[in-house]
């Protein structure tokens, strides 16, 4: 889902982040503030003070929403879900999850816990907004506060909508996998309603696109794509982890992969390797299945090719690393999770420092087909 990952800071054992994409919504929600919405409800301050309007509740919906993702985050934590850290972006913030919810109450409880966060740390921001405006506080300070009170509500609103991964698409598949015993089935229905969502904002976003309202139209649009993308998207990855479940490496890897040894050159490399086997990763292995490394084709493309008849692949070795290499015990999905990682669609095997066989991303894909065409119901 994300790009580059900038870590923030730590907090009840949650790594929170933001990607690169949050800067570009923090700029455009600072923007807004100063120049739109505050200058119009509170008129007569300084651009200055508007500026700091604008930044104090930019910096409050960063606040709000790592609230919010941070009471997912102890809901999961409580009923035994895996959460690798807490990631803001462009359409707002998500608590990576590494495992779906073990029971339809977890799930329930899980997702109630965001909106339901939204709401209380709404009120709270009324009561100052109304405790400021009794005592006579700064009309900057109350419009920021009311904003910040406005915009939680509007997230719990936004969020009960019950379309999936919404919080309250979530709660329906909770109430649909009750109903019939089924996590698949209760996914596909929710993901069908958030697809349809996303479409229905879409249509909402060219709409306003077409009345004039370029920037908003073109908002709706992207949250209606981006929710559409991340319905389909959420429905495929419990396919892949129901058909991977319980499944090791080993199950899919080659033992007696195609390896390279430390002495030939780049050039023969590519015609006696390359060419014919149409791999993009060679293991290069010494005697006794010794692995010292990997060569991939991004590597060759940085070579010279005036320099490929005497360059040795060990020289542009890469070395072995977690995101290149795996133990056959561990589960298969560990391995699809580091292959989208590090980008790589083949990963060494290795016990110690042999080669015992490679998996392959191509391989995995083609289980998981065979397996949802002979079980679909």
């Amino acid at each position: 889902m994300f790009g580059k990952r900038i870590k923030l800071f730590k907090i009840f054992g949650f790594e929170v982040g933001i990607d690169w994409s949050w800067i570009i919504l923090a700029i455009l929600v600072a923007w807004s503030l100063s120049v739109g919405l505050f200058p119009v409800q509170f008129k007569g301050l300084s651009t200055q003070t508007y500026w700091l309007m604008g930044i104090v509740g930019t910096l409050g919906l960063f606040f709000s929403i790592v609230f919010h993702e941070m009471s997912h985050s102890l809901i999961a934590r409580k009923y035994g879900m895996r959460i690798k850290g807490i990631t803001l972006f462009i359409f707002g913030g998500v608590a990576e999850m590494g495992d779906e919810p073990g029971s339809p109450k977890a799930e329930f409880m899980m997702a109630i816990v965001g909106p339901t966060s939204s709401i209380f740390i709404g009120l709270v921001f009324y009561g100052v907004y109304i405790l400021g405006r009794q005592n006579a506080w700064s009309e900057a300070f109350n419009g920021v506060v009311q904003y910040l009170a406005f915009i939680n509500g509007l997230l719990a609103v936004f969020n009960l909508i019950p379309a999936f991964p919404l919080d309250g698409g979530r709660v329906l598949r909770s109430i649909l996998w009750g109903w019939k015993e089924n996590l698949r089935w209760a996914t596909h229905i929710s993901s069908k309603i958030g697809s349809g969502f996303g479409i229905l904002l879409i249509v909402l976003g060219a709409f306003q696109f077409l009345r004039g309202n370029f920037l908003g139209g073109m908002w709706w649009f992207l949250i209606g794509m981006f929710l559409r993308g991340a319905a389909k998207t959420s429905y495929q990855q419990l396919l892949l982890r129901k058909a991977l479940e319980g499944e090791s490496v080993k199950r899919f890897m080659k033992t007696d992969p195609v390896v390279v040894t430390p002495s030939i050159t780049v050039g023969q490399l590519v015609e006696d390797y390359i060419y014919k086997y149409h791999h993009k990763m060679f293991p290069i292995v010494e005697e006794k299945d010794r692995l010292i490394g990997c060569v991939t084709t991004k590597q060759v493309k940085e070579i010279p090719r005036e320099e490929w008849s005497s360059k040795k692949v060990v020289e542009i070795a890469a070395k072995c690393t977690a995101e290149n290499t795996i133990d056959p015990r561990v589960d298969a999905m560990k391995a699809l999770s580091i292959m989208s990682k590090s980008g790589l669609s083949r990963l060494m095997v290795t016990e110690g420092n042999r080669l015992v066989g490679v998996i392959a991303l191509k391989d995995m894909l083609r289980f998981l087909s065979l397996k949802v065409e002979l079980e679909e119901t």
